[in-house]
């Protein structure tokens, strides 16, 4: 019997050992090298975990806690120096410059596990690496029964490869409070971002409380509740009631600050000016060119805006502050005064995109601004708003940083540019010696639509995950030292609530984080998909929600010579098969199986379409009437 067991160890051994090197490692965003060792490391009922600085580390432990005992049932200890300790959180007591900030290393062997870093940060960084090593149930927020709780053994040296990685929420059009703020942080977080752009005003609303001005928040505040496509939307009559928004307390916005700190974030907070002020016009008509403003209304959503000419917009209502108003300087000097004292951050963002200059060219007093200072064109009266605005930021010990617009007409000398009409922007900035934010709605724009438009909410564009992974923040011939990083922005029209905010985030924000932090040659469109996926089960765990439109048909449609209908299909990812009906019943792999162009019969109602990997369905199901299916492909 002792022999026969004998055997059997001897030939299972090479078979476990087989299988322990070849545990899958999902990590995002990708570490600047993984090396697999022989082994793994088995997590213990009783869980030591030394760290030398507890008052420095103390988020690093709070998050180790959390995440080792909760889903595991494991008891957590803490402390500074432990003969029994299995994972070490360790600063280096010289400076390892590779790692940097905010770099790391980590160990995990079959006996312990050993994070080390130059700073907090860092460790920090490592111990969301580390987590992401466990199986999936590790991101439970309640005990899991039948889990075997390991990690491979690997040896992990990482940074960053920019010092700015960030994600914009939009708070402004739809008001999302300080809790969903807070899950916003923990989410990003895990991925390293490390700059969280609050856009805290705009048409819709006013967020951010000014204690010298209190009619921004009482008024500025609030709008319509209104359902549907915004933008759409009917103007509100005046009995219905004005109490849907908020804004947050000034402590509040410290409390989000100093919870952002612990977690290694920077707020970036974003007043918006000289257009998208509304709300501020309204609180405070003055500020306005335009007689008359004291009759005007917080957007609720109906359209302000005509966009049928290009950009910049022709404005229905002015929803600018005056550039030729000594009293707007008067006002934004009170307002950045009390930001200056809110967050510790070294720049405040001031907005600057999508002016409309058609009231301005009708206000007389813009007129002799022009004739005074010798402006020409409308693009330099916002210069020289601009400029203004850069001094009052300065004098409060800030950097103004700006979307690409405030480029228009000459640029004030210290700003710096986030550029999200593409890359030029940020290109011609750079080229003057600017600090450039790379944030192009061709890769980073969160709100697009990430599948097709007949499940999506519907909006202009559209954004792909594989194209979100093509983002590269650095262009060629551009000096690297004048890029300081990448961002996807969330705008919020079509956001509701927080559940669609993750939504469309996720997992879009996976490949931005990547651009941002990984070296540009790790990245690997097949394997990043790969390990989207993974990771698609762990935010299952989590519930969190997340967009499964990289499994969806990609539907294009053309007409043929004779003017008919030729729809072509693809997916995102490889290994997928696309099943399809014409005849109103729902397809699934028994159906015919997409192959070539197809040609609807003629009096067809409608394509249904599914995707299936194997004997899987993995797609959902997309059902498009054949009027929608013509107007893709309008007869020329």
């Amino acid at each position: 019997m002792k022999t026969f067991c004998g055997l059997i160890c001897f030939f299972l051994t090479p078979l476990l050992l087989f299988s322990q090197s070849n545990t899958t490692i999902a990590i995002i965003p990708e570490p600047v090298s993984v090396n697999r060792t022989s082994g793994e490391f088995i997590l213990p009922k009783n869980i030591v975990i030394e760290a030398g600085s507890q008052t420095d580390l103390k988020q690093v432990i709070s998050f180790l806690k959390d995440r080792l005992s909760v889903p595991t049932g494991a008891h957590v200890s803490v402390g500074t120096s432990n003969a029994n300790a299995v994972i070490k959180l360790m600063l280096n007591k010289s400076m390892d410059t590779k790692l940097g900030k905010e770099g790391y290393q980590l160990s995990v062997t079959p006996k312990n596990i050993i994070v080390r870093a130059n700073q907090p940060a860092g460790l920090y960084y490592g111990a969301q690496t580390l987590v992401q090593l466990f199986p999936k149930e590790i991101e439970s927020a309640e005990f899991v029964k039948n889990v075997r709780w390991f990690a491979p053994a690997v040896e992990i040296t990482d940074y960053p490869r920019f010092t700015w990685r960030g994600l914009m929420f939009d708070v402004s059009r739809h008001f999302f409070t300080k809790q969903d703020v807070k899950l916003y942080i923990d989410k990003m977080v895990r991925y390293k971002y490390n700059i969280l752009h609050l856009h805290l005003t705009d048409d819709e609303g006013w967020r951010i409380q000014i204690k010298s001005l209190p009619r921004l928040t009482e008024v500025g505040a609030w709008n319509v509740n209104k359902t549907g496509y915004f933008g759409t939307f009917s103007p509100p009559a005046a009995d219905e009631p004005r109490n849907f928004g908020g804004f947050y307390t000034q402590d509040d916005l410290r409390e989000i600050v100093q919870y952002a700190k612990e977690r290694f974030v920077n707020i970036l907070p974003e007043i918006d000016v000289p257009g998208h002020s509304l709300a501020a016009v309204v609180s405070y008509p003055e500020l306005s060119c335009t007689p008359g403003a004291d009759k005007y209304v917080v957007r609720s959503g109906e359209q302000i805006m005509d966009w049928s000419h290009g950009a910049p917009p022709i404005a229905l209502v002015d929803n600018t502050l005056c550039p030729a108003n000594e009293k707007v300087y008067v006002f934004l000097d009170k307002v950045l005064t009390e930001m200056a004292q809110i967050f510790p951050f070294e720049y405040i963002h001031m907005g600057g995109d999508e002016c409309p200059k058609n009231f301005w060219e009708k206000s007389e007093d813009i007129k002799a601004l022009m004739q005074r200072e010798g402006l020409k064109t409308m693009e330099e009266v916002q210069s020289y708003f601009e400029k203004r605005l850069e001094k009052i930021v300065s004098s409060k010990g800030k950097k103004l940083i700006g979307w690409d617009e405030i480029l228009e007409g000459g640029l004030a000398p210290s700003a710096a540019v986030m550029s999200w009409r593409g890359m030029k922007g940020g290109i011609e900035a750079a080229h003057m010696g600017h600090e450039v934010v790379m944030s192009p709605t061709t890769f980073a724009y969160l709100d697009y639509m990430q599948a097709d438009p007949v499940i999506e909410p519907h909006i202009y564009a559209s954004l792909h995950l594989n194209k979100a992974y093509q983002f590269e923040p650095l262009p060629d011939g551009v000096d690297p030292k004048y890029i300081k990083g990448g961002q996807a922005n969330l705008w919020t029209e079509q956001v509701y609530n927080m559940r669609q905010a993750e939504y469309m985030t996720w997992p879009r924000g996976f490949a931005i984080a990547e651009s941002v932090w990984s070296p540009k040659e790790k990245k690997n469109w097949n394997d990043f998909v790969r390990r989207v996926e993974t990771h698609f089960d762990r935010l299952d765990e989590a519930e969190t929600k997340y967009s499964p439109g990289v499994y969806d048909p990609i539907v294009s449609v053309k007409r043929t010579v004779d003017k008919q209908l030729k729809i072509e299909l693809s997916t995102e990812i490889e290994g997928l098969d696309i099943y399809y009906t014409f005849d109103n019943s729902f397809p699934d792999r028994f159906y015919p199986k997409y192959t070539q162009p197809l040609t609807p019969p003629k009096d067809a109602v409608q394509l249904r379409l599914v995707t299936y990997r194997g004997k899987k369905q993995v797609g959902r199901l997309i059902s498009i009437t054949m009027d929608d299916l013509q107007k893709r492909a309008p007869i020329k």
